[in-house]
């Protein structure tokens, strides 16, 4: 998100959970739960009676609008309404297509494929703001781009995206390590590998060979910000949003909501004229129309799945990925439940280009014992965990690659892989711990959400039966985080999903070259994977780049940097009166294709 993102997963992105505990907990939470309905009632009762076009979504915590910190999906969803970058995916094509967006067109690209020039669309502008001479907001320049990619360079600022470009343009990590320990960082200065050869003219020049490069500039972080605006709110900026995109954010309460409205400004765009064959009924309304579609969005931060469950059902959320709760009574046979068809609520599956795991941090030596690795593996009931906390619409993850990239192996199965008692206790007594004596206790670390804790709980019970002492540690996501990267976890939960259609970015999750902060969580540091990794990454998309994937796929199978668990399918249920409802792994602005008609 992230990476598409991290996910807690990343990302992150909200996992269902469950409520559990006494029946008095559960009468108390749904009571708040209505209580929370009715309090919101009164904000949303002109949905009946005025002419604006609203959007009613929800989102768990975000905590801020600043494009450097987009490390998970939630936050993206929200950037991603108010900010924009060169470039986007088609919404309507399957598999994904980039498109221009803030850039005329697609680049033009050199015979060595190092240098990359885009021209500018003319007549941007960003958000009226204070930030500007009279409020109001200024044309997009060329120059504005370098001055945010200087952004996700910048060491102080302590960007999570810095690896999307980490040694990749020429002269930009020299600009980085140069400003690193001086007091303030030079923006002036030039970088030869980024720069604005014009107004509307924007060049790039790479280090080396990066196919990944355009996908990289569709990302979050790689969105545009103004300097103004940056200078003038100082660490306030981050709850600031003056972009150039669709919408502009009117208020943002932390821990409760926020509310969008339609950008008076917003430059000629239109919807999509064409599509894939599957999606084509998308055109019969909508083709060519200008964007966004809506008026307003207003966004409830609802941390809970049973509130945002209560909430869509009340119509005061406009779509929503089913609670595990709530699976089995809304979906059979992966069709909706006659009940909540007569509601006239609409299903979306979206199968998610997405790795679920478990890390181990391979910093702490004792997990560094590889039959360890394995009788914890091998002490984990993949099938009932997908059962229990994903209805068993997950896939079992055999390796880092999902289905869909090229790199996957659908025939492909890690002997390491599903519960063996015995199995797991031979390989824990040839780790030197027979029967798990003399072993300290291992640590499962995930954040404090009801649902990830349960999640991990399930986890430690797994690895008790074997003999495997283990207890839960959770924490705030910035607790969490910190100590990931300060190296203080054993075994975390985690998860990816792609940030772009390329298994390059599942593979740079256990790149040598990416440990924390970077996104090798696991501090999976091999040399072999490092060659490959290195090798297949400055390739075309080929027949041998695919071996080299698959290759790197089986190697880590082998290895276990991971406990690899599942890769997800979501399931959404939207009401009849939203149209153009589609979900994605990689486009996060996409409230400005969707249209409510009452």
């Amino acid at each position: 998100m992230n990476a598409k993102r991290h996910n807690q997963v990343n990302s992150f992105t909200p996992l269902n959970s469950r409520v559990h505990g006494s029946k008095m907990k559960k009468t108390l939470n749904i009571l708040i739960s209505f209580f929370l309905i009715l309090t919101y009632s009164s904000c949303t009762k002109d949905l009946k009676t005025s002419s604006a076009k609203i959007l009613n979504l929800y989102t768990v915590d975000v905590p801020g609008f600043d494009p450097l910190y987009t490390a998970n999906i939630s936050t993206a969803k929200e950037v991603a309404k108010v900010y924009e970058g060169l470039l986007q995916y088609h919404y309507l094509d399957r598999p994904y297509q980039l498109e221009p967006n803030l850039a005329e067109a697609m680049p033009t690209v050199s015979k060595d494929l190092l240098t990359y020039t885009f021209k500018i669309k003319k007549g941007v502008t960003f958000h009226d703001d204070p930030a500007f001479p009279n409020g109001k907001g200024r044309e997009l320049k060329a120059s504005d781009f370098v001055y945010s990619l200087k952004r996700v360079a910048d060491l102080k600022l302590k960007s999570s995206g810095w690896w999307l470009f980490d040694k990749r343009i020429v002269g930009l990590n020299e600009w980085r390590n140069e400003f690193a320990k001086l007091e303030k960082t030079n923006y002036e200065k030039e970088v030869p590998g980024l720069k604005a050869l014009g107004p509307y003219t924007l060049q790039f020049k790479l280090t080396k060979k990066y196919p990944q490069f355009l996908y990289a500039l569709a990302m979050a972080y790689s969105f545009v910000v103004p300097r103004e605006a940056v200078e003038k709110y100082g660490q306030d900026f981050n709850f600031k949003a003056v972009g150039t995109g669709p919408f502009t954010l009117k208020t943002f309460v932390p821990k409760s909501h926020f509310h969008y409205l339609r950008n008076p400004n917003f430059r000629p765009k239109f919807f999509p004229t064409t599509a894939a064959p599957r999606y084509l009924n998308y055109l019969k309304d909508y083709s060519g129309k200008k964007l966004p579609l809506v008026d307003e969005i207003k966004v409830k931060v609802i941390m809970e799945n049973q509130t945002q469950w209560l909430n869509f059902l009340a119509g005061k959320i406009d779509y929503l990925d089913i609670p595990k709760d709530n699976f089995e009574s809304s979906v059979i046979s992966n069709k909706l439940s006659p009940e909540m068809i007569k509601k006239g609520i609409q299903l979306e599956i979206s199968p998610s280009q997405s790795t679920m795991y478990i890390a181990f941090n391979q910093d702490k030596s004792i997990l560094k014992n590889l039959n360890l690795r394995r009788a914890i593996s091998l002490s984990i009931d993949i099938d009932k965990y997908n059962k229990l906390f994903y209805n068993n619409t997950g896939l079992s993850a055999q390796s880092v690659i999902p289905p869909g990239l090229k790199g996957h192996d659908p025939n492909f199965k890690n002997r390491w892989k599903g519960k063996n008692l015995l199995k797991a206790k031979e390989y824990l007594k040839k780790a030197g711990y027979p029967n798990g004596k003399g072993l300290p206790t291992i640590t499962i670390d995930t954040r404090a959400r009801t649902g990830l804790r349960q999640k991990a709980e399930f986890m430690a019970n797994e690895l008790k039966s074997v003999g495997i002492p283990a207890k839960v540690v959770t924490s705030s996501y910035a607790e969490f985080k910190r100590r990931i990267n300060n190296r203080e976890v054993m075994l975390l939960m985690y998860g990816w999903i792609g940030d772009y259609p390329d298994a390059e970015n599942f593979l740079q999750l256990l790149y040598g070259q990416n440990l924390p902060p970077g996104t090798n969580y696991a501090g999976y540091n091999n040399p072999e994977f490092n060659r490959i990794y290195a090798k297949a990454t400055i390739m075309p998309d080929t027949i041998e780049r695919t071996k080299l994937y698959k290759r790197m796929n089986t190697l880590v199978a082998e290895q276990l940097p991971w406990v690899f668990t599942i890769h997800m399918q979501e399931y959404y249920v939207f009401h009849k009166h939203l149209k153009n409802f589609l979900k994605s792994d990689f486009i996060y602005g996409f409230e400005q294709y969707l249209d409510v008609v009452k």
